[in-house]
């Protein structure tokens, strides 16, 4: 027997018990709906955080094709399919639907029940402020899941821009209405301009081909930098977006690493992959019987700065070493 052979073996026999387990629970073959905002089907390879929901879920013992049936919807960047998308999920009688974000996506499901459970992996709004759950600790209905602390990571961002620019007068904020308000995110990070001596410039954009638009903008407008918000036009278009902010010599920093890891300068946010795969617990509590309106909210404990240097260098910027000594990961 080969090295790969027994590594194989082991990780069925390992898997196997957790399987038996999961179908004992429960009782029978669980069905999770997944809506996505991006594009899902048969042949097309899932996104990082999905595929790290799903390799959870199966260190979990729930195996698609055994115990687990999932019926994912993508709405390929059309926000105005969510709803319907969301409604199909629901004639499919599906036991918990997972959903990547607040925001456009939840708001869908949202309207579509009020029964099925609903697992929010990364929410991006103030889910109190918005009455998406009566509280942190007691959610009190059927969405449960986890929060990214965005407003308070608003402010930071801002305020690392300003480390890494001292200069920094003005700056453009890229931004989707359509996808949320960020209410929360702009009362945080404009206390914070206050204090740092920032003017924000606030640019909309509702679609990818509206980039070059909203940058030429920012650079009538004399934007020194730009700061995005935990929105998935940015996260579905990182590449586009950071090649072009690039190109228009903007410093720019981001929520998530993902960003950087396609050329963007800086980010600072939480780890997404890490929390696809502890809203897997939640989808696993509530397939074995529990209620979300009795999960708490769960917060990420673990923030990550990420620096490109080389991105760095082609603006011809010189990143602060106090920065760098704070960052978790450079990237040369």
């Amino acid at each position: 027997m080969n090295r790969r052979t027994f590594i194989t073996g082991l990780g069925a026999v390992l898997v196997g018990p957790l399987v038996g387990e999961a179908q004992q629970a429960t009782g029978k073959i669980a069905k999770v709906g997944h809506l996505s905002p991006g594009v899902a089907g048969p042949g097309i390879p899932r996104a990082p955080v999905t595929k790290a929901l799903y390799e959870a879920l199966r260190e979990l013992g729930w195996v698609e094709g055994q115990n687990l049936v999932v019926e994912h919807r993508g709405a390929g960047e059309k926000a105005e399919r969510l709803p319907d998308l969301a409604r199909e999920l629901v004639r499919l009688n599906v036991d918990v639907m997972v959903v990547p974000s607040c925001g456009a996506v939840l708001d869908a499901a949202r309207l579509a029940t009020a029964k099925i459970p609903l697992v929010v992996a990364t929410c991006n709004d103030d889910m109190v402020a918005a009455g998406i759950v009566a509280s942190l600790a007691h959610p009190g209905g059927n969405i449960t899941g986890l929060s990214k602390l965005t407003p308070e990571l608003s402010a930071k961002r801002l305020a690392l821009l300003k480390d890494m620019l001292p200069a920094v007068s003005r700056v453009g904020v890229l931004w989707n209405p359509e996808y949320s308000e960020f209410a929360a995110d702009w009362r945080a990070m404009r206390e914070a301009a206050l204090q740092l001596g920032i003017t924000l410039q606030s640019v909309e954009v509702r679609r990818a081909t509206e980039f070059d638009a909203a940058l030429a903008r920012l650079r009538y407008e004399r934007a020194e930098a730009v700061i995005t918000f935990s929105d998935l036009i940015v996260f579905f278009n990182t590449a586009v977006l950071a090649d072009k902010l690039a190109r228009s010599r903007l410093p720019s920093i981001y929520a998530f690493r993902e960003a950087v890891d396609a050329g963007g300068l800086i980010s600072y946010g939480p780890n997404l992959e890490h929390m696809f795969r502890r809203a897997a617990i939640y989808v696993d509590k509530i397939l074995r019987g529990a209620k979300p309106a009795d999960l708490p909210i769960e917060q990420p404990t673990k923030i990550e700065l990420v620096i490109n240097l080389k991105t760095a260098k082609a603006l011809g910027l010189t990143i602060p070493p106090s920065l760098l000594l704070r960052a978790d990961q450079v990237i040369e």
